[in-house]
């Protein structure tokens, strides 16, 4: 098997191959049109009663959700029935093949500029879900036979990921939800699904999933999962910074009239596409895996200057931000438009204040370690939480940097090729000091897949549970 990302059209011509092999179990089907006319479509495997809704490419910058979503459909087309879960007579899966196609041809083109040809996920050979030594499905990687992802200074010059308002999860929070949203909410409201599974991924740090109501059960197979691919569950999250965290890596949002909701800029949760199977009794799980994997994110030790550190973390962001921001200001005036380049526009948008507001949301947490007087004080926060906030603050500017260089690199303005040296120059010292801050170990794509795969099934399994239907 080729380990790599399957591409949208590869994961289209593998979801029609599969109806074509299994014609009374799957059907295809287009559930909306995206903003620049590309189809969004549905993959259903099964005819049960139940809905288990399963949302691939949210962020076009996290790929693994395709070959995820492939495997779950070819494991529920096959009636393997190896938990209630895979049963076509109670679960029907219904699968969004990738929710955001705009993203994702934009991601693809600098993936392909910056790498080459040869680095997707080979359409036809998706995890064996059916069998292997893996505990609950599939099985964990052979030894030697998977390719290393590209290096951290690749990945962030080639990827992209949208503004807020055009991320099709979190649009509603916009006053002016996008296609892609509306046709997703369509879908929760046509099947009232009772789970909805959201595939994500990080680039770096380690596994763990978010919920929007508890899932009892689901700690014991997601931690053997992990463990039979080698990846670390990750102990603290930016995103989940103040949501319950009932077992390791499982983190449930709190009530809704809680104070504290989710990091800085994102209080309108309540608004997204993962909270709206809640107006159905349903649940939504997000299931992130790491591209890179670290050991450090689950380190569950006191971090003894976790109030000095955070503060060197909100100086490093804000730092970061300052110097791509500059470059960007010498640019702007012979770069595209934001109006007409998305590019430009999650420039434009990370400059007006994004990199303030990841840092100024740590100020509580920086209080909170402070104020811990003794050893065993809850307050104190470990190795992990201050690693994961690291890695944030590291890949803010990282991430604009790779934007700002492929916008200088396609410039012809005689001004370009000097600042793309500048800026490449900090950009190379950045990816530098990432790595030795962290030590990443690259996940092979398959491992990354067969993980979040176990991870879905099992979600689905322990909502059936919690129904008293499995």
């Amino acid at each position: 098997m080729n380990d790599r990302y399957l591409t949208v059209a590869e994961v289209t011509d593998s979801a029609r191959q599969l109806v074509s092999r299994f014609p009374g179990a799957a059907r295809l089907r287009r559930i909306g049109t995206s903003r620049e006319g590309r189809p969004l479509l549905m993959l259903s495997v099964g005819h049960g009663p139940l809905h288990a809704l399963v949302v691939a490419g949210p962020h076009p910058d996290e790929r693994a959700a395709a070959g995820t979503a492939l495997a779950v459909a070819e494991s529920a087309a096959r009636g393997d029935r190896l938990s209630a879960a895979i049963d076509p007579s109670l679960v029907t899966w219904d699968i969004v093949l990738c929710i955001d196609p705009d993203g994702a041809a934009l991601a693809e083109a600098g993936a392909h500029a910056g790498r080459g040809r040869g680095r997707g996920f080979d359409p036809v050979s998706v995890p064996d879900l059916g069998s292997g030594s893996g505990p609950g499905f599939g099985p964990g990687p052979g030894p030697g036979s998977a390719k290393t992802p590209a290096s951290l200074a690749s990945y962030y010059r080639t990827a992209y990921r949208p503004v807020a308002a055009e991320q099709p999860e979190w649009a509603p929070v916009a006053a002016h939800p996008i296609p892609e949203t509306l046709a997703l909410l369509g879908v929760i409201d046509e099947l009232r699904p009772f789970v909805q599974c959201s595939l994500h991924s990080t680039d770096v740090g380690g596994s763990w999933v978010q919920l929007t109501g508890d899932l009892p059960g689901l700690a014991v197979p997601f931690r053997e999962s992990a463990e039979a691919v080698g990846i670390p569950l990750q102990g603290g999250t930016y995103d989940a910074l103040y949501w319950e965290n009932p077992s390791p890596a499982i983190y449930v949002l709190p009530p809704p009239d809680s104070a504290v909701r989710l990091a800085a800029g994102s209080q309108d949760i309540a608004r997204s596409t993962w909270c709206a199977p809640q107006h159905y009794g349903g649940v939504t799980a997000i299931v992130e895996v790491p591209i890179w994997a670290t050991p450090m994110v689950a380190d569950t030790t006191p971090e003894p200057e976790a109030a000095r550190t955070l503060s060197d973390l909100a100086d490093l962001v804000r730092d970061g931000g300052r110097q791509v921001t500059a470059v960007l200001g010498k640019a702007r005036g012979f770069l595209p438009p934001p109006e007409t380049d998305p590019l430009r526009r999650v420039l434009e948008w990370m400059a007006a204040g994004l990199y303030d507001l990841v840092a100024t949301s740590w100020q509580p947490l920086a209080q909170q370690a402070a104020a811990a007087k003794t050893p065993d004080d809850p307050r104190h926060l470990t190795r992990a939480q201050v690693t994961t906030l690291d890695i944030v603050a590291r890949r803010q500017p990282l991430r604009a940097a790779g934007l700002l260089l492929r916008l200088l690199e396609a410039s012809d303005n005689s001004a370009a090729p000097a600042l793309h040296d500048e800026l490449n120059g900090l950009f190379a010292t950045w990816c530098a000091d990432f790595e030795t801050a962290v030590h990443p170990l690259p996940v092979p794509v398959h491992a990354q897949v067969a993980h979040q795969t176990r991870t879905a099934v099992a979600a689905v399994e322990c909502a059936l549970k919690a129904l008293g239907a499995g």
